[in-house]
């Protein structure tokens, strides 16, 4: 028994060993990539992006009980440099002001809304238009989760590209000219996703994030760190290959009539954005249809994070619930023919090294412990592995911050980088394993079928007074 245990901790010191290597160069790869790009974004300027010939786009945006955060994210979104989009806000039957500060803030008045429902949504109370803002639109409706409010905001769409953005997040001004570059540039693009980085502690002011820094609570810090390793530089390295198995809802844009040809955001599942994004690489692939689904780390959504252990935990759990769902209802995409990255490098990696995690660490502390408890394994050598366990961790974080300072600098303090290290660090003891008990939890959810909904987070205002002079970020400088 103890000789089997004993195989299973070198098992999983293999384990760990070959997806940190994976990881770390996953993140090599994407700063090669940006590196490369660099000069060109360099070269970029207002002319180059802001032409007047790119394609219309409808955002979208879900709200469920979202009073705090609204009229800061619609006020972002309606001062987006873009040359032609509106703005939808579903009201998905909040139970708190939502409407109220909508109607409030910007002048909402009733008005007919005809549109074509392609896709089956719960029913639209009424419908409103601002009198100040011509392009912004209010759909309130009753509530059918996160997946039925963008269903029913793509209905409304008049344009033939949707951008989802959260209703707790802000964009940069610039971030819907860089998102559209991939569909100008390839004809065959049918989604595109940008870079979600975390508000809180951040400058904001009438919509606009003034500037980066850093939240004072470590939890929100040890997932900046999360967000820098798994997001910006893991999502960098699937796209290039077109193996992308999720884009954000939080940001991401996609052709309209695409998503309504494989059925529209599924109302069952918890990760509605993973499985529509799998789904699309399932259906299109079967097809033989050329397509890329792509992500650009250039355009950024600032987007609230949890600060309390509660809200955390419960996000992780629905996370987990809707990667299981999203691989086990696409499970078609799995070394389909003809051989594509998306099922056969992309899907086995996220089967094996994101799903099977948490459940194969939890197993090894578990495991180690009781070969401790029995004298089966010498103290330092049992030691040694958690410290190589440990230090992979703590190089991939590393290098994920020295990566983004090379890369985006967004944090220019030297004070902001050396927390984000001391984050990368601490996270490791506590932080990290909490998270494998509250993805352990979700996958159990899952195998028993549990259902779920939009869940609740305690949001905070995102408006923030900015202590002396600040520009937009993304916003033109002023001419010398």
């Amino acid at each position: 028994m103890h000789y089997a245990l004993v195989w299973f901790i070198w098992f999983l010191f293999t384990y760990v060993v070959l997806h940190s290597l994976a990881q770390i160069g996953i993140s090599v790869l994407t700063y090669g990539i940006i590196r490369r790009d660099a000069q060109f974004r360099r070269a970029e300027i207002d002319e180059f992006l802001l032409t007047g010939l790119e394609p219309p786009i409808s955002v979208v945006i879900p709200a469920y009980n979202e009073e705090a955060t609204i009229v800061t994210s619609v006020r972002s979104m309606l001062q987006l440099r873009y040359s032609e989009h509106e703005i939808i806000v579903v009201n998905d039957g909040s139970r708190d002001a939502t409407l109220q500060q909508l109607v409030k803030a910007f002048d909402l008045e009733t008005f007919p809304q005809a549109y074509h429902a392609r896709l089956r949504t719960q029913r639209v109370r009424a419908a409103y238009r601002s009198a100040s803002h011509p392009r912004l639109r209010v759909l309130d409706k009753d509530n059918g989760g996160k997946a039925d409010a963008i269903n029913c905001g793509i209905n409304a769409a008049c344009y033939p590209l949707f951008c989802c953005v959260d209703a707790d997040s802000i964009l940069d001004r610039d971030s819907l000219l860089r998102v559209v570059q991939p569909f100008i540039e390839d004809a065959s693009t049918v989604a595109c996703g940008g870079t979600v980085r975390i508000a809180n502690g951040c400058v904001v002011k009438d919509g606009n994030l003034l500037r980066a820094a850093l939240p004072s609570s470590w939890l929100a810090r040890f997932q900046i760190v999360e967000y820098l390793r798994g997001f910006l530089f893991g999502r960098m390295g699937w796209s290039r290959p077109n193996g992308l198995l999720i884009i954000s809802g939080a940001f991401g844009v996609m052709r309209k009539d695409t998503v309504i040809e494989v059925g529209g955001y599924r109302h069952q599942t918890i990760g509605e954005d993973m499985e529509l994004i799998v789904r699309m690489h399932r259906l299109l692939g079967k097809k033989g249809q050329p397509y890329r689904i792509t992500y650009v780390p250039e355009p950024v959504c600032w987007t609230q994070a949890p600060e309390d252990r509660r809200t955390i935990k419960n996000q992780r759990v629905r996370w987990q619930r809707g990667l299981s769902e999203s691989l086990w209802l696409n499970r078609g995409l799995l070394f389909a023919w003809p051989p594509r990255v998306a099922g056969w490098i992309a899907f086995p990696y996220f089967l094996l090294f994101e799903w099977f995690a948490p459940l194969l660490e939890f197993l090894g502390y578990f495991v180690l412990a009781w070969l401790l408890a029995t004298d089966a394994v010498r103290v330092d050598t049992a030691a040694l592995f958690i410290a190589i366990a440990l230090g992979f961790g703590l190089l991939q974080s590393t290098l994920a911050l020295l990566l983004e300072e090379l890369s985006f600098h967004v944090y220019p303090r030297k004070r902001d980088l050396l927390l984000l290290f001391a984050g990368s660090v601490l996270e490791n003891f506590g932080y990290r394993q909490l998270n494998v008990l509250w993805r352990l939890i979700g996958t159990w959810q899952w195998l028993r079928g549990k259902q779920g909904g939009w869940g609740a987070m305690q949001r905070q205002t995102m408006e923030t007074k900015a202590p002396g002079p600040t520009r937009a970020l993304g916003a033109p400088q002023p001419d010398p």
